[in-house]
């Protein structure tokens, strides 16, 4: 099936099917009947009282009403920004200071954060879809080269940066996602992902457009392993949509495998590397199952390449690929502004239709990282990588290189490494500098069940199969066990937040 508008795509199913689930929580089920109603309303609103093309913002968790607000904005030509409650207050200052919305959608209760945008609550929200709207001028939703949302990514500068994501460079996607993935009418998808992460994309709009269903699982769910183990035997989804670190966690449940849930047929992974580990567990654990991993930065549109993970790729390759990259888009590897050698390890540069036309009023931002090559729009991504066979190859990220005594480090060369010893479930390399000189690597690891009785015998061990795999220069020096890795809100392991533990004193 191939989409040829995003909006008309979900809504024809509210007309041909109305009482089709599109949204199905423990206690309520919505349907797309619902959902095109509500985001008619929504629409008829903006364009009542609001200027075309303004931004807004919507602010909760996985509500069904964020659904209602960034579809009902779409259909009056406004871009909206998700925004996700546990936010700080101090980011979404800045974010509403770059963005300057004209309308908040508070799904959740709005924080106590001066803004002149209008504050429209929950109960506003629910009063405007119940009422009947006549409009003097047919709706113009978003088309084309307009801006379809903007998501907020870190910026190196602490500055949130807007990535600004058109209607082209989301149908692109979208139908890539539909057409290369297995997906078919109907599937019920996960929702896990923060609607401020892109990730969510990957579930959002490939399952509205197809007819199908997002199945939310909650933050009080995912913070609470007893609760998220009870749930995961439980879950009736077939589309699985997480990053690598979530699928650790769930992977520490025994019960989480083909037998106990025997629904999921197709498993997608962005966001960060998939570790070999965890693919090979999948494949063991989830025979009948398909398993994708896919690659890409928020700013080319979620993904632009994927592979499925099968245990002679697995055999084949010691890291595991990123993927095919899709028929509409070239990847080019490069040195500066030279494309080098076949199998050469280069930056990554993105060119075609899903490359964002850049950052939300940061020229300086977007004219560093975006350009136009071979006639096309490029995006330089800052991750290392090389292509061979057709398939793209992470080398790590040029920004996590580090160096120590001369020698040029790749941290997530190391991570990979480390968690292939014996003894490591899981591990995280960071610098500690003296005097802005890296002085030291420092190794958090989440180990296995062990018998020694003292931690430097077990570091000692680590240090001598890890010795093995890679050069002595890269053995960390120290080496801080933890029961858990901490993720970012986007379910990424935290490595800046290490970094800032390691070097706070």
């Amino acid at each position: 099936m191939t989409i040829l508008n995003i909006i008309d795509a979900i809504d024809r199913w509210g007309m041909k099917e109305p009482n089709r689930p599109v949204y199905i929580e423990t206690t309520q089920t919505y349907t797309y009947g619902e959902l095109k109603k509500t985001s008619d309303a929504i629409a008829a609103y903006l364009q009542k009282n609001i200027e075309r093309d303004r931004p807004v913002v919507v602010y909760g968790e996985l509500e069904f009403e964020m659904l209602t607000c960034f579809l009902g904005a779409s259909k009056a030509g406004h871009a909206y920004i998700p925004i996700e409650a546990h936010t700080p207050k101090e980011r979404v200052d800045m974010i509403l200071e770059v963005a300057n919305p004209a309308v908040i959608f508070s799904v959740k209760e709005w924080p106590d954060l001066d803004t002149e945008a209008e504050i429209v609550s929950l109960e506003k929200i629910h009063d405007i879809c119940a009422k009947s709207w006549i409009l003097d001028v047919p709706l113009k939703p978003v088309d084309d080269s307009e801006t379809y949302y903007i998501i907020f990514t870190s910026g190196t500068t602490g500055v949130p940066k807007g990535v600004q994501i058109s209607h082209k460079n989301l149908l692109s996607f979208v139908n890539w996602e539909l057409t290369d993935f297995g997906i078919t009418q109907g599937m019920r998808f996960l929702s896990q992902a923060p609607y401020s992460f892109d990730l969510s994309v990957m579930d959002v709009y490939p399952a509205l457009t197809s007819g199908g269903s997002l199945t939310p699982m909650r933050k009080e769910v995912i913070n609470d392993f007893k609760k998220l183990f009870t749930v995961l035997p439980t879950l009736d989804i077939e589309v699985w949509v997480s990053t690598p670190s979530f699928m650790d966690i769930c992977l520490m449940e025994l019960t989480f495998d083909g037998k106990h849930v025997e629904s999921l047929k197709i498993f997608l992974f962005c966001g960060e590397e998939l570790p070999k580990m965890t693919a090979q567990k999948l494949v063991e654990r989830f025979p009948k199952a398909r398993i994708f991993n896919t690659y890409g930065p928020t700013e080319a549109t979620v993904a632009i390449s994927g592979v499925e993970i099968t245990p002679e790729l697995l055999e084949k390759y010691s890291r595991v690929p990123i993927g095919y990259v899709k028929s509409d888009t070239q990847v080019y590897i490069m040195n500066e502004d030279q494309e080098v050698l076949a199998e050469e390890v280069g930056e990554i540069v993105i060119a075609g239709p899903s490359v964002s036309k850049g950052y939300l009023n940061n020229p300086e931002k977007t004219e560093a990282a975006f350009f136009n090559y071979k006639g096309q729009p490029a995006y330089r991504t800052g991750d290392a990588g090389k292509l061979k066979d057709s398939l793209l190859i992470y080398d790590g990220r040029i920004d996590f290189q580090v160096k120590l005594h001369g020698y040029r480090i790749e941290l997530e060369d190391i991570d990979h490494h480390l968690a292939e010893v014996s003894y490591v479930k899981q591990a995280a390399v960071v610098p500690k500098y003296q005097h802005h000189k890296v002085q030291q690597l420092v190794a958090f690891v989440v180990a296995h069940p062990h018998d020694f009785d003292k931690e430097f015998k077990l570091t000692k061990a680590i240090k001598e199969e890890l010795s093995t795999s890679v050069m002595d220069y890269m053995v960390p020096q120290k080496f801080i066990y933890v029961e858990r890795l901490p993720l970012t809100a986007n379910g990424k392991i935290d490595r800046k937040g290490l970094m800032n533990e390691v070097n706070a004193t």
